[in-house]
């Protein structure tokens, strides 16, 4: 029997490339998304079941988990792909906007994890691969709502490994630089209120900044889907997989880096 992978996120970006990869190394890849109707392509493969799935919605989690399982037999990889970046001065936000953004990328990805951790304990195998970002290792101005989801994503992830060795459940990080996916557009949340204009400098230099970074130093997605592949077959117990030349250059810098250095060298980058 092949392995499935289960992905969260998959109509577009990294989630899409890891399915498309998945699928042709031979594996049952359940897509799943917001909205599979207007999927066209991943529908044409063998192997792929596009469903439903949002990670806001709880019953639309398990009804996927319920048909991949009736479709495939059992479910081996889940990919916590799904999520998208606020991006503004924390003020700017209402409370909802906070709200949401944890939604989706901690609760949701808590939820999908703990739909699928009932049928991994039971067969004593799994992974479970979560997509955190350099953005879970250190931080940069505007994505302070970003950021904290990302660092709750990889202490989550940090003590799940822990906890599920005994269960024979693998867990792995994903930690992306910048990749070339409509993230900059659709997937990204965009906050700016005019009238707070102590933050107009940040926000000039960090638009600069991210424009700069996305034109000059951002990856494709397989390259990222790649990396998931690499951290799902290697068969270690390796925890974090960076993914990207510029993620590999960000976090050598930070490692070597105290605080101070680093956030002086992100000020003096940025130009403020």
């Amino acid at each position: 029997m092949n392995n499935t992978i289960l992905i969260t996120g998959a109509s577009s970006g990294i989630g899409r490339a890891t399915a498309e990869l998945f699928q042709n190394k031979g594996w049952n890849v359940i897509a799943t998304m917001r909205a599979p109707d207007k999927e066209t392509e991943l529908t044409k493969l063998d192997n792929v079941l596009v469903t439903r799935l949002d990670v806001t919605d709880e019953n639309s989690i398990h009804n996927a988990v319920k048909e991949g399982i009736e479709r495939f037999g059992k479910i081996d990889v889940l990919l916590n792909n799904a999520g998208y970046g606020a991006v503004g001065p924390l003020e700017a936000f209402s409370m909802d906007a906070v709200r949401r953004q944890f939604d989706t990328n901690v609760i949701g990805l808590i939820a999908a994890t703990k739909a699928v951790l009932p049928h991994m304990r039971a067969a004593k195998a799994g992974t479970i691969v979560n997509v955190s970002s350099i953005g879970g290792k250190m931080t940069f101005p505007l994505l302070s709502l970003y950021h904290s989801t990302k660092f709750a994503v990889e202490g989550l992830s940090e003590s799940m490994h822990y906890e599920l060795e005994a269960a024979g459940i693998k867990v792995k990080i994903i930690e992306p630089g910048a990749i070339k996916t409509d993230f900059a557009s659709r997937s990204m949340d965009y906050v700016n209120d005019e009238n707070m204009t102590e933050y107009k400098p940040v926000v000039d230099a960090m638009s600069a900044m991210m424009g700069q970074s996305m034109e000059n130093n951002a990856s494709e997605p397989i390259v990222v889907a790649e990396v998931i592949w690499d951290a799902v077959t290697d068969n270690s117990d390796k925890l974090r997989y960076t993914a990207g030349a510029d993620a590999v250059e960000y976090m050598a810098n930070r490692d070597k880096s105290d605080d101070e250095t680093f956030i002086g060298g992100v000020k003096a980058q940025m130009g403020l």
